[in-house]
């Protein structure tokens, strides 16, 4: 029932908006009931000058102050702020190169302990390895024969002779079969299995091998360095104020280049003159010492004399 009665309702509301669209009622006429208020004219009222003077001046300042700020706004100038810069010194990438291996040095020696001189002989081939050291056959023709070596760049020509049988090139025995006093197997005064002096399986002065490397001595072969440009010590003044003289022995190399090298004093004289004798073989220039064509390293002794003229 009550859904009914709201039906009926909505149907009556609609059809009576609808009447009321199509044919609406007349409404009565419109009395006005409000009357007319008298207001002034305010263009008509003479405005007050000192208002209006007032007025100008606060206008006229306020677009001043907006014009001086635009002004000190484009002529500010700021400064960059200060930054402190740690320098890098950056250099250029050079790759390490790895040192060179060390330069074989000369060696060999006696291997028979025997008091005769070393034959004189023909060099026996050069290897990088040694296989069997050079000697003297017991054996003719042996069934498992082993050529003997010596250690040596294979780029290094050496001079030799044509002698039928190994042995120590500059050796002037040739007489008897004989390895030298030396040790080690091979030929001459050293020890190792090469030939030579040196300690070692290749030929010469030196050690470890290879060819005239290493520190020789004169003699042997081995021409000694000459001296071509020498200087005069000087004397201390504790020596000089006691009328001191004698002679400083010094120890040094003469290298390939003629320079003096490891300087050192085998016989001390004192009051400074060590010193002095020092300073004045650092001054020298050689000639250096030869070995077969080429300047080799040696070592020497040289007396540097102090007198009182």
């Amino acid at each position: 029932m009550l859904e009914l009665e709201n039906d009926t309702s909505v149907w009556k509301s609609l059809f009576s908006n609808l009447g009321d669209a199509f044919f609406s009622k007349r409404q009565p006429p419109l009395k006005l009931t409000s009357r007319p208020v008298a207001v002034a004219d305010p263009m008509a009222v003479k405005r007050n000058p000192t208002s209006s003077a007032i007025s100008f001046v606060m206008h006229a300042g306020m677009i001043g102050l907006i014009v001086w700020l635009t002004l000190q706004a484009h002529s500010h100038i700021v400064l960059p702020q200060k930054v402190s810069i740690t320098p890098i010194d950056i250099k250029p990438f050079i790759p390490v190169t790895m040192p060179a291996a060390k330069a074989m040095g000369g060696g060999g020696g006696g291997g028979a302990h025997q008091i005769v001189e070393p034959s004189k002989g023909r060099i026996p081939p050069v290897a990088k390895t040694q296989t069997a050291p050079p000697q003297i056959l017991r054996i003719d023709h042996p069934k498992l024969a082993v050529e003997p070596t010596v250690v040596m760049p294979q780029a290094v020509k050496l001079p030799d002779n044509n002698m039928p049988n190994v042995g120590l090139p500059q050796s002037p025995q040739v007489a008897m079969a004989s390895q030298g006093g030396g040790s080690g197997s091979g030929f001459g005064q050293g020890s190792g299995g090469g030939l030579g002096s040196g300690h070692g399986n290749g030929i010469g002065p030196g050690s470890g091998g290879g060819y005239g490397g290493g520190v020789m001595s004169v003699g042997g072969g081995v021409a000694a360095p000459q001296v071509i440009h020498s200087v005069d010590p000087e004397f201390s003044d504790e020596a000089r104020r006691e009328k001191f003289t004698g002679a400083v022995a010094i120890q040094l190399i003469v290298d390939t280049n003629g320079n003096p090298q490891g300087i050192q004093v085998v016989r001390h004289l004192g009051m400074g003159l060590d010193e002095k004798a020092i300073a004045a073989i650092k001054q020298y220039k050689f000639k250096p010492a030869m070995y077969q064509g080429h300047p080799v390293a040696v070592r020497v002794v040289i007396d540097v004399n102090f007198h009182l003229y």
